[in-house]
């Protein structure tokens, strides 16, 4: 977090507050990224296959975990359909709260939930207004969220544990965190009397349906790995003749009885990547007549494709009867001055 000593206007919620005679507080990266990564990190450690975003907004974070490998299904919720913003527990008027256990704990009763809400103990920090946003019904101190939240966990059979966003400056750190969570957990053998039974007593009206290709679909898997394995063929074919060509325009050698041949470039030397470095480990592409070869070593390293396939066995499986392979099935063969290829 970064502090200036600067005039300036009032507050809204999301990266910057703003206080007149104050120190302005900027969170690095913004504090709705921060929420962001903070789920993000949990779905990446626990791989649920479902997730659903109660107050979604304008599905920000929907967007960034449907490139989640593990995830199946998304969901998006949102109490209001014209005014796309985020709505956590704070924008609820005392009878939606009352309701959201009974919901969200009782009714959907998933293995995991994450609350977040701003910490009104930080807002000493902000200027003199009530709530950091004129529709929030309330904002909690620390002991009420933790109050509220141990209490809806002993209800509906769950433990939680309490975390925070958006770190206080130094000198502060009595405050907490601007935005406190909680992350509740259901416990294995959680009692029936703690889920509903009247299934349809809460209606949700569907306002739009979207399908996106996932890589847990087959085809859709394959069809992108066929595209990012002929991608970085092409990339390495493409340097290949480039480098081809300067050789054929170098002098010839001064010494006939010497057929070494230097080139010398005035192009800046490119700065590697750490993905760069680890593929310049692998073997290198090669020619035969007019055949050009990668093997599936280095087209493995590109990052992608090592996160999607994992290892060489399965890059070969996905590449099977849709690639040409060379006769032991350890490189792409490609045509070299074939440019129909791609």
């Amino acid at each position: 977090m970064a502090e200036n000593n600067i005039e300036c206007n009032s507050v809204v919620g999301g990266n910057v507050e703003e206080v007149p005679n104050k120190k302005i507080i900027k969170f690095n990266p913004p504090l709705y990224k921060q929420r962001y990564q903070f789920v993000k990190n949990l779905v990446e450690q626990h791989q649920p296959k479902k997730v659903a975003d109660l107050g979604c907004g304008d599905v920000c974070l929907l967007v960034i975990l449907k490139y989640q490998k593990c995830i199946e299904e998304l969901v998006g919720v949102d109490i209001n359909e014209g005014r796309l913003k985020w709505n956590g527990i704070e924008h609820f008027d005392s009878e939606d709260l009352a309701k959201f256990p009974e919901v969200v704990f009782g009714y959907m009763s998933p293995a995991m939930i994450v609350i977040s809400t701003p910490n009104s103990d930080f807002n000493s920090l902000f200027p003199s207004t009530v709530f950091r946003d004129s529709d929030h019904k309330f904002e909690w101190s620390r002991m009420q969220f933790q109050t509220w939240a141990l209490d809806v966990a002993n209800r509906y059979s769950y433990s939680v544990e309490f975390t925070g966003v958006g770190e206080p400056p130094a000198g502060a750190e009595d405050v907490g965190c601007c935005t406190q969570i909680g992350v509740f957990r259901k416990k294995a053998k959680a009692t029936e009397s703690a889920v509903l039974e009247h299934h349809g007593e809460h209606v949700y009206e569907v306002i739009y349906t979207t399908s996106y290709p996932s890589l847990q679909q087959m085809n859709y898997c394959r069809r992108v790995v066929t595209y990012l394995v002929y991608r970085e063929v092409h990339r390495m074919k493409r340097r290949c003749q480039v480098s081809r060509r300067q050789h054929e325009l170098e002098p010839e050698s001064a010494d006939p009885g010497n057929p070494t041949r230097k080139f010398i470039s005035d192009l800046p030397v490119p700065v590697l990547t750490e993905a760069d470095k680890a593929m310049e480990m692998t073997p290198q592409p090669f020619c035969i007549g007019d055949k050009f070869y990668v093997p599936l070593e280095r087209i493995i390293a590109c990052p992608r494709l090592r996160h999607i396939c994992g290892n060489v066995e399965k890059l070969r499986e996905f590449l099977a009867d849709v690639v040409e392979l060379n006769c032991d099935g350890s490189a792409v063969k490609v045509d070299l001055h074939d440019c129909g290829d791609y």
